[in-house]
């Protein structure tokens, strides 16, 4: 039996389960499951697209929505860690940590032209102060068919009460990149390795 996409991953065990696809060949040095998924920082870079160990899942359609639970205690200055809309055009949600303060932002503008070349990487559209180390993000995708549809992005600090951040994204569906977008999990650095995140639920549901 094929278990289905729509439900929670808690990440139990020690392996991913294979409904999950790395971006780049992985470094297995810097990421392990033991009921719950530890993201190191692997990459030292301002662009998404080229940090590896980035995580990411098929959207179910028409239409969808991710959750993650992160606990970003283990985050360093420079690093950036959350749940993305991963494509040629792409943004995110999730937490910076600058200077020794955490925010949790929503950032937008992630582009890449015909050759793959990045073109953009990424203006930060809305942050909001983050008390405490835990935090829940959510991302509702619609991939229907037709014009570009919208993603939007909310979080929370209890897993009970969202706040929505940042404008709705728009989701180009432009044929030449024939995956189409995937919901994606991150831990990347700016300034130096060391940093860590923990993913202890991932939640796929739909209407």
């Amino acid at each position: 039996p094929v278990p289905p996409m729509i439900g929670v991953d808690t990440f139990d065990g020690t392996t991913l389960k294979p409904k999950w696809e790395w971006n780049h060949n992985p470094d297995n040095t810097k990421w392990s499951v033991n009921n719950g998924l530890t993201l190191r920082t692997a990459t030292v870079t301002n662009d998404l697209y080229w940090a590896r160990n980035t995580l990411t899942h098929r959207i179910q359609g028409p239409t969808s929505t991710a959750t993650v639970q992160l606990d970003h205690t283990g985050m360093r200055d420079g690093d950036r860690a959350g749940l993305a809309l991963l494509r040629d055009s792409s943004a995110w949600i999730g937490v910076k940590r600058d200077g020794g303060a955490t925010r949790v932002v929503m950032v937008n503008g992630l582009t890449m032209d015909g050759n793959w070349n990045t073109t953009g990487t990424g203006t930060e559209a809305a942050s909001a102060p983050l008390p405490g180390g835990r935090l829940w993000l959510r991302v509702n995708a619609d991939i229907r068919p037709g014009a570009s549809r919208p993603g939007t992005f909310s979080y929370s600090t209890d897993g009970i009460n969202f706040t929505r951040l940042g404008p709705a994204f728009s989701m180009g569906n432009d044929w030449r990149f024939f995956m189409g977008y995937r919901f994606a999990l991150f831990n990347h650095a700016t300034q130096a390795l060391g940093g860590s995140v923990r993913v202890t639920r991932f939640e796929l549901s739909a209407p």
